[in-house]
């Protein structure tokens, strides 16, 4: 072997480690979105800033790749499918039936949910202090707070007797907040009408069940199925003059009377934070479930008005949105 043959050699053999780390440098993470809804855009725009605020930015340094259920749950297991093929970082559930799809999918991939009713219950984690699997995220814990939407739609119109409650009976989490609501009824007094829906075909018949009936107001259980059909409820509940209350404010921005829950947006930011994590060597096991720090009372005076409502100011000044 002459000189130069033994140089190039030797060079080529320092180059190819370089050249690997450089491939390897040049690799992206790539998170997988699964979606239970159409896309939202205050959701997306949330969990993008909260990736930014901590150096993510979608196609320089990391891609984000989505995927739409629009409202029909039956095809999410070919969604998730889909995604795993993709070979991602990191999975994130927009909510609870996503966070099943995306588990039936893989049990490799970390999975965040950035909203969920009742994990412990769907058996996603173990525990909020330590999930165990490939599962963590942020929950809503609903039951706790759908006893205060009750109250709260008692105090702005206390001549409610009867409530009519839609809720999608297909989803377990709601499962537990329509029995955790039956002991808040009896506290104020109120017969609750159930109406159970479990797709968005059942909506026509829940609507002419609940017209027949009459109620005084209506109670709409928050979850992705009645958030996508969200403009056809509060259609309703205008032509038929029902107040009524929801868990999140995109109702109320629609036209809805009031809506009480977490700050979803604030969810979705604050699930970015678990992607970094997990990006940076941590394990879903070891990153505990985190609870809403944030709620929000959201009432839209012009739908009261057209009710013929009288909002009580005691109920105005504690509004954290109130929509002229």
């Amino acid at each position: 072997m002459d000189r130069r043959t033994f140089i190039a050699g030797a060079m080529a053999l320092l180059a190819a480690p370089l050249a690997a780390e450089a491939q390897q440098a040049g690799k992206i993470p790539t998170v997988g979105f699964l979606w239970t809804t159409p896309r939202v855009e205050r959701m997306t725009i949330a969990f993008e800033q909260g990736l930014r605020d901590l150096g993510w930015l979608n196609g320089q340094n990391i891609a984000i790749e989505h995927r739409f259920a629009e409202g029909h749950l039956d095809r999410l297991p070919a969604l998730a499918a889909e995604l795993v093929n993709l070979r991602p970082d990191v999975i994130v559930a927009d909510a609870a039936p996503a966070t099943k799809a995306a588990k039936r999918a893989t049990g490799d991939v970390p999975i965040v949910f950035a909203v969920h009713g009742d994990p412990i219950g769907a058996g996603d984690v173990q525990s909020f202090s330590r999930p165990g699997g490939n599962i963590t995220g942020l929950t809503l814990i609903h039951p706790e707070l759908i006893g205060k939407q009750l109250d709260l739609l008692k105090q702005a119109v206390p001549r409610v007797s009867r409530v009519a409650v839609l809720w999608n009976a297909a989803n377990p989490a709601k499962m537990l907040d329509w029995r955790e609501l039956k002991p808040a009824a009896r506290t104020l007094g109120i017969a609750l009408q159930s109406r159970e829906v479990g797709r968005p075909a059942d909506f026509d018949a829940a609507f002419a069940a609940i017209r027949h009936e009459r109620p005084d107001a209506l109670l709409t259980l928050g979850d992705a199925l009645t958030f996508t059909i969200r403009a056809s409820i509060t259609d309703f509940a205008a032509m038929e003059r029902l107040p009524a209350m929801y868990t999140y404010r995109e109702f109320v921005e629609g036209g809805g009377l009031m809506s009480y829950g977490a700050d979803l947006a604030d969810s979705f930011r604050r699930s970015a934070t678990y992607v970094d994590k997990i990006l940076k060597g941590a394990k879903p096991a070891d990153l505990p479930v985190e609870q809403p720090t944030k709620f929000e009372l959201v009432i839209n005076l012009k739908t009261a008005r057209a009710l013929g409502l009288t909002i009580p100011p005691s109920l105005l000044v504690r509004a954290d949105h109130v929509i002229e």
